[in-house]
């Protein structure tokens, strides 16, 4: 059965209906009206019923107050509960290496159980990993709604399971009402390839395709229509891809918004056909980008990647190992050890999840790396552990998934990437990476380029707004960008500043602006630090997207921040930055004008 009752007129399903009417308590009812508003922002196929939900947010250093205000407001209902199965994702610490991790960072134990604490009371399980298809768990099919972008993309791409790449906030909706819009990569016709990746070189260690997966995206230019971000179809790989090989490349490859990719010969095919030789045709819009991948690409990242100068600190497993990179690095660190050889002052940390950890130990692999001076970490992860940087100030990593946010704003640690054999030694020999540590570089990337052009004369456009917000008259100065915003790691949680280099608006403020961007890309995170943003006045008066996104709706649609969406006329190409804007919302329609136009 389904009843009318939102404002947009869509077909609800009878239990959605009741809880958005408030039916199934305050908590239920505000997860209802996300759902609902992204269904309609998105002009969603009706919804779906959800078979399990994997909820991100857990550590301080990613969710910080923003996070921890919200579950504080949201688990103070005691009929808040979820609906259907939920995990959660890795916090930022193992509690019973509190010592060997030295977290310089006052109260953050306490911090951390505050939230996983309101957590469990909501009914979320709290696994701690960011690798939920890889728990002892098998999951060949089905319709989940997963706030971790690893995981989206091996799940799309390797299993049956569908997932959108949902948000922290759009994944916790979900869990607690059991629907989610149907749209997205819950739709045949958009799981689509839409860039060729032709790879001509071998790759042998976890690291090569780590490489790989955040090559291709470092490719990707502002200008490629990707509605759904970029989903490549790779070719030439090796006939046999290992579990962890799998892991690596889609966990790097969603560093840039990857939700799914197919590997020719190992992936379910994609949904394109083949000319008389047997090749791929392109899909009807063409290929947004062919490239090629090879040996001088593969050595060029290396070169570009080793250590320059001391490395304080070996981490691995980004996203959290496996037990095939468990058992790879156990192998490594054999070698020294049948040498009565000992890593010194616990320079190697491996990250795993807490069933990888029950399954290492019963092989023996555990007792062999702790023996050799292995630092065993469960619960948590590299990139959400807040380091003390009087003691680390230059990483090595065999994960570009790592190196990505750990030198982001998140913890600004310069990274070096080997593989994990390389790790190892540099583990055992600090000597081997002597020489002043390296600084932070700038990381301007291909998708920073602009194509904005300082725009004159007036300039009207209607657009959608969210179902949930009462109508609305904003006016104030435009910051307006034609490139995605990284929340996590690149705005000042505190500052609302961006942070990063290249970006065309790196070093200016969000505050009280009328905040125009493409759409939000980056961890799955983001919408809490947007949310803490406007929680201490930081934040934006209005967002308007060019694109649906799920990374920014939720802050907006639960926190009542005005946004628009869907205008005829690219309004980050329209507005110039310091224009002066009105928006109007009516109903359901939204109405932007240019008062007046900046110098």
């Amino acid at each position: 059965m389904r009843e009318k009752v939102c404002r947009s007129g869509m077909d609800l399903p009878e239990r959605l209906a009741a809880q958005l009417a408030g039916k199934e308590g305050k908590t239920r009812q505000k997860a209802a009206r996300l759902v609902v508003d992204l269904a309609v922002i998105a002009d969603a196929d009706g919804f779906i019923e959800v078979d399990n939900a994997h909820v991100s947010g857990v550590s301080v250093i990613t969710g910080g107050h923003g996070l921890r205000r919200f579950l504080s407001d949201l688990s103070d209902d005691k009929d808040g509960k979820v609906a259907i199965t939920t995990t959660l994702n890795s916090a930022g610490c193992d509690k019973a290496k509190m010592e060997e991790m030295d977290i310089d960072w006052p109260d953050f134990l306490e911090q951390q159980f505050e939230i996983i604490h309101a957590y469990e009371r909501l009914g979320i399980e709290a696994t701690l990993s960011c690798t939920p298809y890889d728990r002892g768990i098998e999951i060949p099919s089905g319709v989940a709604s997963w706030a971790e972008s690893n995981a989206v993309c091996f799940s799309n791409s390797w299993t049956s399971l569908v997932t959108n790449r949902e948000s922290g906030l759009s994944a916790l909706a979900t869990a607690l009402t059991g629907y989610a819009p149907r749209w997205g990569l819950h739709l045949p016709a958009n799981r689509m390839p839409n860039i060729l990746v032709n790879v001509s070189c071998q790759l042998n260690e976890l690291a090569d395709w780590s490489i790989l997966g955040d090559w291709i995206g470092k490719q990707v230019r502002p200008d490629w229509d990707l509605s759904w971000g970029p989903m490549p179809l790779i070719r030439g790989l090796p006939d046999n891809i290992s579990f962890a090989a799998k892991k690596a490349l889609t966990a790097a490859a969603a560093n840039y918004g990857c939700p799914m990719l197919w590997a020719e010969g190992h992936s379910a095919d994609p949904p394109l056909d083949k000319d008389l030789d047997g090749q791929w045709l392109p899909p009807d819009r063409g290929w947004a980008g062919v490239l090629d991948f090879g040996e001088t690409d593969l050595h060029q990242r290396y070169h570009d990647l080793a250590p320059q100068g001391q490395v304080d600190l070996i981490v691995i497993g980004c996203p959290q190992a496996s037990l095939e990179e468990i058992r790879r690095t156990a192998s490594a660190v054999r070698s020294y050890a049948e040498m009565g050889q000992k890593i010194p002052n616990n320079r190697l940390w491996l990250f795993t999840s807490g069933e990888n950890y029950q399954l290492a130990h019963d092989d023996g692999s555990i007792e062999l790396l702790e023996d050799a001076g292995v630092v065993i970490l469960q619960d948590t992860c590299p990139e959400v552990t807040p380091y003390n940087r009087q003691h680390y100030n230059h990483l090595l990593t065999n994960s570009l998934k790592a190196e990505h946010y750990l030198t982001s704003g998140l913890n600004r640690i310069p990274t070096s990437v080997m593989t994990i054999q390389d790790c190892v030694a540099h583990a055992f020999d600090p000597l081997l990476s002597a020489g002043a540590r390296p600084v932070i570089t700038t990381k301007a990337q291909p998708q920073h380029q602009s194509s904005k052009t300082h725009q004159s004369g007036s300039y009207t456009a209607h657009g959608n707004g969210l179902s949930s917000q009462d109508d609305f008259t904003v006016t104030g100065r435009a910051m307006s960008t034609d490139v995605a915003i990284t929340y996590l790691g690149y705005v000042n949680r505190d500052t609302g500043v961006i942070e990063e280099t290249g970006h065309p608006l790196d070093g200016q403020a969000v505050e009280d602006t009328i905040l125009i961007y493409p759409k939000g890309s980056g961890s799955t995170v983001a919408p809490y630090v947007l949310m803490g943003l406007i929680y201490t006045g930081k934040g934006p008066k209005a967002i308007v997207n060019r694109d649906i996104c799920s990374l920014t709706i939720p802050a907006c649609s639960l926190l009542d921040l005005p946004y628009a969406h869907g205008f005829a006329e690219d309004p980050c190409l329209a507005i110039n930055s310091g224009d002066l804007v009105e928006m109007r919302k009516v109903g359901d329609k939204v109405t932007i004008s240019v008062l007046e136009r900046a110098d």
